[in-house]
């Protein structure tokens, strides 16, 4: 003890001689206590106390004094190999209790409210095959990835038990990389009791052997970061309240379930709250960032939501290639989807790249309501008919006809679909672009409402379908049927203001625009623009005069003959039905805007008008294909 008391005065004399920093070295554990900040330290028996850390003075490993520039608040762990150091700011050395066996670092957290009312930053660097870093605490603080990449063969590679608000950012221009092992119990290669804000402006790489990448207690939100997840036996990103993209590169493959999931944390919903202040929705906000997703696994979503699903900006690419799936607990055949939302979804930016190659799967699927009120969608479905015979019996089985599974269940049947709500659907402006191989290509178990922006589907069955009333009183909307209805409501179906393309290449009794009038329901044209073919539905009501027109697959209409006019062109040569003028022109045209797959132009300029033969159209009913060829799909 005298030798230890002897250090120690000496250790002081040479702090109060020259602004140095004393470092306390327990360990692979660095104290660094600047001569500015130390004070008095104190003796007393066995122990040493500075700036509030008592030492067991038989602990000490080492002690002196040097130059080195100490940063408040700051832990850094540095790996090597099979190895760790911690090096600890001496302002928060009575606030952290670190533990080292090898490069499995556990650090326990006390409370930081008095350091400068500052959180402490636990900065790893280095490497490691055999590590970990665990955190506990219940107080708010930052992990800074400068430069790390930790395998931990036996558990998570970063475990925080803290159920406080964690950030976990990467720095400026390093590559950290985090891979956890098939030996533990862990719910995530990156596991957080905690809010996790995921951020910086370097890259981190997740790859999760035992179960999902990067796993949450709560919320998770991305800002700046390049995050790569490039393995999860689970899910890429699973989390609870709710999800938040702000902006970044996010790159989710080879997940064996979703690649983003988000569940509520509770049993009832609290909706979305201001700044998202105790939320706990279930909720998914997309605002800006490019995030790509590529899933295989069947029955498998892209991006998941317990509740509602908000995309306001950003590039998404997502991919889903797995196929349906006999789901026990529920008791139904379940299929992928590149967006899936429990709850009601909005649209009102951003570029969205979606498509499902599974049988019966959906490029977005929801379950309330959809409202789009801007941004690019394109949405589109290739599989075929998924089912199976009976609870009993559930293999899974593909079709390319309904009529094969009309008879069953709707357990035990799911469809591919490009866009379906079980809500009601609002289209108020964007570009919307749908297409589905084998199905409905745009379907809404309720009304349809479209006040403005562009629709454009394409399918062999429907390809624009809701089973309640559909109101086109704006924008464009443009369907294209090579089996079916190309436009229909169950309900009464209003065109007042829309630009309205309907095709398609079936003959009676399917028609272009189908309105339910088995059900006592009618076709309403009172106003807007209309070509349609081969026909329209049997007794509708024609407000505004509809004609017939020969019309070429080599030309350009307009019901203006010079000037700024909506211009378009037909996929098949024959006899359409036309409406919004009583007087037709064959014209040219240069510029404007391309919709519906080329057959149509906005604000297009027309000129060199020839004008086209009109016939009075009175009735509905089949008819029968014209002249000429199809031209490609687009």
């Amino acid at each position: 003890m005298k030798k230890i008391l002897t250090i120690a005065a000496a250790v002081l004399a040479m702090l109060s001689a020259t602004a140095q920093t004393l470092n306390v070295q327990q360990g692979t554990v660095i104290y660094q206590f600047p001569s500015s900040q130390t004070g008095v330290m104190t003796f007393d028996g066995g122990t040493m106390t500075v700036m509030g850390k008592t030492f067991e003075t038989g602990s000490i490993t080492a002690m002196w004094t040097d130059e080195t520039e100490v940063t408040n608040n700051l832990v850094s762990v540095e790996y090597n190999g099979t190895t760790a150091n911690v090096t600890v700011a001496g302002n928060v050395a009575q606030y952290v209790e670190p533990t080292v066996s090898g490069a499995h670092v556990s650090i326990a957290q006390t409370n930081t409210d008095a350091v400068d009312e500052d959180e402490i930053t636990y900065q790893l660097s280095g490497a490691t095959t055999d590590g970990e870093l665990t955190l506990s605490g219940s107080y708010k603080c930052t992990v800074s990835l400068a430069g790390v990449t930790i395998t931990n063969p036996s558990g998570a590679a970063i475990n925080i038990t803290n159920g406080k608000r964690i950030q976990i950012s990467a720095k400026n221009g390093t590559e950290n990389t985090l891979t956890d092992g098939t030996g533990g119990s862990q719910k995530g290669c990156l596991y957080s009791k905690g809010q996790v804000q995921l951020q910086g402006k370097g890259t981190l790489n997740v790859a999760g052997n035992t179960k999902h990448a990067i796993k949450s207690g709560d919320y998770i939100t991305v800002k700046n970061l390049t995050l790569n997840i490039t393995k999860a036996v689970g899910d890429g990103i699973s989390c609870n309240e709710y999800f938040q993209m702000k902006s970044g590169t996010v790159s989710i493959s080879g997940v064996g379930d979703d690649g983003i999931q988000c569940d509520l944390d509770g049993n009832t919903s609290t909706g979305e709250t201001t700044d998202h202040e105790d939320e706990d929705s279930g909720n998914v906000y997309l605002e800006d960032g490019t995030l790509t997703i590529t899933t295989t696994a069947a029955a498998s979503k892209g991006i998941k939501a317990a509740g509602d699903m908000n995309i306001s900006g950003g590039t998404l690419n997502i991919t889903t290639t797995g196929t349906a799936a006999w789901d026990s607990d529920d008791s139904e055949v379940k299929a992928c989807a590149a967006i899936s939302a429990d709850g009601n979804m909005t649209v009102s930016g951003g570029t969205l790249t979606l498509k499902s190659t599974g049988a019966g799967g959906k490029a977005i699927s929801v379950d309330g309501t959809l409202n789009i009120s801007g941004g690019s969608i394109s949405a589109i479905t290739s599989g075929y008919i998924a089912y199976c015979s009976s609870t009993s019996n559930t293999t899974i089985r593909t079709t390319t006809s309904s009529s094969t599974t009309e008879r069953l269940a709707d357990a035990l049947k799911t469809s591919p679909k490009a866009i379906k709500a079980d809500g009601a659907m609002t289209v108020s402006g964007g570009t919307t672009y749908a297409k589905a191989s084998y199905h409905e290509a745009l379907e809404t178990k309720s009304t349809l409402d479209v006040t403005g922006g562009v629709i454009y589907a394409y399918s062999s069955d429907d390809a624009i379908n809701s089973a309640s009333t559909m109101t086109l009183s704006g924008g464009f909307v443009g369907g294209y049927s090579t089996g079916n209805d190309a436009i229909d409501s169950n309900g009464n179906l209003y065109i007042k203001g829309a630009t309205v393309f309907a095709y398609t290449t079936k003959s009676s009794p399917e028609v272009a625009v189908d309105a339910n009038t088995e059900g006592g329901y009618k076709l309403y044209v009172q106003s807007g623009t209309l070509y349609a073919y081969p026909s329209l539905e049997s007794g509708s009501s024609l407000t505004q005069s509809c004609y017939t027109a020969s019309l070429s697959t080599s030309y350009w209409y307009s019901f203006t003959q010079s000037g700024t006019a909506f211009a378009f062109s037909v996929p098949y040569s024959g006899t359409w039905i036309v409406s919004g003028g009583n007087s037709l022109y064959r014209v040219s045209k240069s510029s404007g805007t391309t919709i519906f797959g080329e057959y149509g132009a906005t604000d297009a300029m027309v000129s060199s008008g020839s004008s086209v033969t009109l016939t009075a159209y009175t009735g509905g009913g089949g008819g029968q294909p014209g002249g000429g060829g199809i031209r490609p799909w687009h």
